[in-house]
């Protein structure tokens, strides 16, 4: 076992899986429960859930919106998805426009979602791509929600429910925010295909 490396990284595993179980303890139930709420209604009306974020968090976006769809028969989409019109906007505008014009192109309206994955949520600075989307959203009347951390950015301040992912370690604020993206859609849509709600 130590010549695989197993005493110089027993540390590291122990540390880093302490703090993903900080994080089940510590993250806003209450966040999660008013999420599941607003989903359950916007699958009620027949609402559309629009999932966006870029790096690790597209990925995500893609995953969720297939859970959404397929377990919750959610009408879903990530716009990130779409490789042609993303680039063709970010081409022949800009990166930041993306997501604002793809749901312009949607018609997003009030009895629509837009949810957002994103390790900071979003600033004048950093992915304004996804501010601009919440700020059309907003004028829209659609439901914002998020799963982000840091101190959620433009995303908690824009949101109808967001769930912060606690920060445990300033040099995995990604990772743990990324992976708990996963676990909190995986419990929204279970909430929701189980109807624990």
């Amino acid at each position: 076992m130590e010549q695989l490396g197993y005493m110089k990284y027993s540390d590291y595993i122990d540390r880093y899986l302490k703090e993903v179980a900080e994080i089940s303890v510590s993250i806003d139930r209450n966040a999660i429960h008013k999420t599941i709420a607003l989903l359950k209604n916007l699958k009620e009306k027949n609402g559309r859930l629009f999932v966006i974020g870029v790096g690790g968090s597209a990925a995500n976006a893609s995953h969720a919106v297939n859970d959404f769809r397929k377990m919750c028969k959610i009408e879903a989409y990530a716009p990130t998805d779409n490789v042609s019109e993303l680039t063709a906007w970010t081409n022949d505008s800009s990166f930041h426009v993306v997501f604002e014009e793809w749901l312009k192109e949607s018609h997003v309206k009030s009895g629509d979602a837009v949810m957002v994955l994103s390790v900071g949520g979003g600033s004048d600075t950093v992915s304004q791509n996804i501010v601009r989307a919440l700020k059309y959203a907003k004028e829209t009347g659609a439901v914002i929600l998020g799963i982000v951390s840091r101190d959620g950015g433009a995303t908690a301040k824009l949101a109808d429910a967001v769930i912060l992912v606690p920060v445990v370690h300033e040099k995995r604020i990604t990772p743990h925010a990324e992976e708990w993206q996963v676990v909190v859609w995986h419990l929204l849509a279970n909430a929701l295909l189980e109807r624990h709600v």
